[in-house]
């Protein structure tokens, strides 16, 4: 629907949230909260997150084809188009560094404080610089600009190399972007699995908000939701092992420095929400993803799948903020 064509209480209401926002916003700079900041960039990860998850899912089926995909890919190359408009609300984090991240504290006097002893602290100090860390994140918001427009100007040709080079692209800067914008939030922490993680979270993402476009617009071609149904079980099977394979290896070597970022997520109230995502965003939609007929009702699967965007929204603060405020 066109901006021109929302009703005018509809345009007011959302004139007048977005300026609420901006002053919440406005006010939690102002206030230096690490948690409010740490809040506004799990929101704006999850909303580049369902961008880039569905970019990715339009690149795999320029890669594979299939029917699966004829459907769901115009929705999301459309949804493409908000990504210079993320760019730009990524500006705030960018001037907020140094309140968020724990690593930029002292740096005017090359002091960076770190939370423990880590390994390689020379490389950490010189990677998690303030102005390369800068320089860095556009770099990443210029790629994915560059990629979402080319997708979008040539998505008739389908272009198989393209569309390699892209996934590969997307894959390498979006790992370093979560370690930049993530993982750092808990500098001492590492893992080889978070990057995997994330693009398998944005891939779900990107794939549920397709599917939930389609299910509001009425489309019934037979086999489509099937399909994207079993997809969508390829993502959450992925995402869940995944999820416990990290946490195994890190429970079971039980290094100060690996644990340091399950500590405050499984012995505060957080790990409730841990639990949940247990139940959201895995067995829920395990059980109902093995029904057949569920898959091929697009009022079931788009409702599924709009049930694992806001578990998405949970697991993308469960990533972020209690690693600045348990």
């Amino acid at each position: 629907m066109n901006w021109r064509n929302l009703p005018l209480n509809w345009r007011n209401m959302l004139i007048a949230s977005a300026l609420v926002l901006v002053v919440l916003c406005l006010f939690a700079w102002w206030s230096g909260s690490r948690a409010a900041w740490a809040a506004y960039l799990a929101v704006w990860w999850f909303c580049i997150g369902c961008v880039l998850g569905g970019l990715v899912n339009v690149w795999i089926h320029n890669l594979t084809g299939g029917a699966w995909g004829e459907e769901v890919r115009e929705p999301l190359i459309a949804l493409a188009r908000v990504l210079p408009v993320l760019a730009i609300f990524f500006v705030p984090v960018l001037l907020a560094h140094a309140t968020l991240y724990p690593w930029a504290v002292g740096t005017a006097d090359g002091d960076h404080r770190w939370a423990g002893e880590v390994a390689h602290p020379e490389f950490r100090r010189a990677f998690l610089s303030p102005t390369f860390f800068v320089l860095r994140s556009i770099a990443y918001l210029a790629i994915w600009t560059v990629l979402a427009f080319f997708t979008r100007r040539h998505a008739s040709s389908r272009s198989r190399p393209f569309s390699a080079a892209a996934l590969m692209i997307y894959s390498i800067t979006v790992t370093f972007a979560g370690v930049d914008w993530i993982m750092s939030l808990v500098p001492e922490w590492q893992s080889t699995v978070f990057g995997m993680l994330i693009m398998i979270g944005q891939g779900l993402a990107g794939l549920s908000f397709g599917i939930v476009a389609l299910a509001l617009a009425g489309v019934r071609r037979p086999g489509v939701f099937r399909d994207l149904g079993n997809l969508l079980l390829t993502y959450v099977l992925m995402w869940a092992y995944l999820a416990f394979t990290q946490y195994l290896i890190i429970w079971a070597e039980n290094l100060p420095d690996e644990i340091s970022w399950y500590v405050p997520r499984v012995q505060t109230g957080w790990l409730w929400v841990g639990s949940a995502l247990i139940l959201a965003h895995f067995f829920v939609p395990l059980l109902v993803l093995l029904s057949r007929n569920a898959k091929n009702a697009p009022a079931v699967l788009g409702t599924l799948a709009g049930a694992l965007l806001a578990a998405h929204v949970v697991d993308v603060f469960w990533l972020t903020v209690p690693s600045v405020h348990a």
